[in-house]
């Protein structure tokens, strides 16, 4: 028996208390401020998008700072707290939450709850990630362009809550399994960076068509490709739209692979009918043209199945002289380009611009070459981002197994009153 099994054996041997969110604490809303309020130096503060983005599990430190004159306006955390999300464009990331373990109080902005209870920071972190947790906000995520979830629903999700001094021994485990993954986590992220940056490199001077003359290349704006289509979000209130629906439905959060075969939400053919989602051929191209991401990266997959869109994305079907998968690697190779000189930045989230868009222009050698160049670059890709096999497979399989024993060791039998 483990020294946890002998807490519960000993301390709540009849089972463990489950309570809803709402009557073992209590949320409070952050107040608005924007990223371009932070300081050099201030009151320490934290927007929503860096709980996304920036802060794991818990914090001490707070990344940015806003004039002191602002932060007495503006709503704090406090110890203690657990300051969440309340918004996301992708599920999973909707109520994720970071515990504040600094010794002053902290501001933080709106889109954000403060949850102030008397349990341990870190386990009820801990326990925002668990699959217990993200099973029951799945029923209370609204909205359609942008997923949220009220006060009213966090409070009716049920956390089992067992004495202080078990909730420390399962924080004590927890933070040796994060830090343990974390350390293994690096350097298979090191290793796998290295691996990519040698295939993009590869990749972009296959690639690399600057002194080649026509009529051996000649270039095309993006605009001239093939045919654009754009997205749009049934709504998510008609549940005839969503429910069995068998289309898929691709949104940001399913462009994490180089090709797209299924997705996490499907639609109906009724979805289609009465909204502007419009059905994209497979080997088409998707792109997100509206997204925080966009800061970053520029996200496109190559579709194997007809698919629709979001309201965020756009797809190319490529005419017939020019190989799909040749496209999509033409694209990648050109990312870094295109974001410099099409991203949009205004608002609360980046875009691109289109008219800069369309105008970019790719080399397009012949047919034939585009074939070969493609099967030459699908060899290396597959060795480099294929999630099943090699370092990205063995890097989920060090997160999966993480998550399998958080879950384990948050798990209690009920109490029954």
């Amino acid at each position: 028996m483990n020294h946890i099994e002998e807490l519960i054996e000993r301390l709540c041997p009849e089972g463990v208390p489950h309570h809803p969110l709402g009557e073992v604490g209590t949320f409070t809303r952050g107040a608005p401020f924007q990223k371009r309020d932070f300081t050099e130096e201030g009151f320490p503060a934290i927007h929503y998008g860096q709980i996304h983005t920036f802060y794991g599990p818990w914090t001490a430190t707070a990344k940015s700072s806003i004039p002191r004159d602002l932060a007495e306006r503006i709503r704090k955390a406090h110890p203690g707290n657990l300051i969440i999300a309340t918004t996301s464009e992708d599920d999973q990331a909707v109520a994720k939450a970071t515990a504040w373990l600094g010794d002053t109080e902290v501001a933080v902005s709106n889109h954000i709850y403060i949850y102030d209870h008397s349990m341990n920071p870190k386990y009820v972190s801990y326990f925002f990630q668990s699959k217990a947790f993200q099973d029951q906000k799945q029923r209370y995520i609204t909205g359609t362009k942008v997923r949220d979830i009220s006060t009213q629903s966090l409070a009716k999700v049920m956390i089992p809550v067992p004495p202080l001094e078990v909730q420390h021994e399962i924080v004590k485990i927890l933070d040796t399994f994060t830090d343990l993954e974390a350390e293994l986590e690096a350097e298979l992220e090191a290793e796998l960076e290295a691996r990519r940056a040698q295939y993009e490199h590869y990749r972009d001077r296959l690639l690399s068509f600057n002194e080649t003359p026509p009529p051996q290349i000649r270039w095309v704006t993006l605009s001239e490709i093939g045919t654009w289509y754009g997205g749009g979000t049934p709504d998510k209130s008609i549940v005839s739209y969503w429910e069995n629906g068998t289309i898929p439905w691709i949104s940001p959060k399913d462009m994490r692979s180089t090709l797209i075969e299924d997705t996490q939400d499907h639609i109906t053919t009724k979805a289609l009918r009465g909204s502007s989602a419009k059905l994209v051929p497979a080997n088409s191209i998707a792109i997100v043209f509206r997204s925080s991401i966009l800061e970053h990266t520029l996200p496109m997959s190559r579709t194997s199945v007809p698919a629709a869109l979001n309201q965020d994305m756009k797809a190319v079907q490529p005419k017939s002289d020019i190989d799909p998968r040749y496209l999509h690697y033409a694209l990648l190779s050109s990312q870094e380009k295109l974001l410099r000189g099409a991203r949009k930045r205004g608002g609360s989230v980046t875009s691109l611009d289109s008219k800069k868009f369309f105008k970019f222009k790719i080399p397009l050698p012949s047919l034939e070459k585009q074939n070969l160049l493609a099967v030459t670059i699908d060899s290396f890709d597959a060795l480099v981002n294929n999630l099943s096999s090699g370092l990205p497979a063995e890097l989920n399989a060090r997160r999966q197994q993480y998550e399998y024993y958080r879950d384990k060791l948050l798990t209690f039998k009920e109490l029954k009153s």
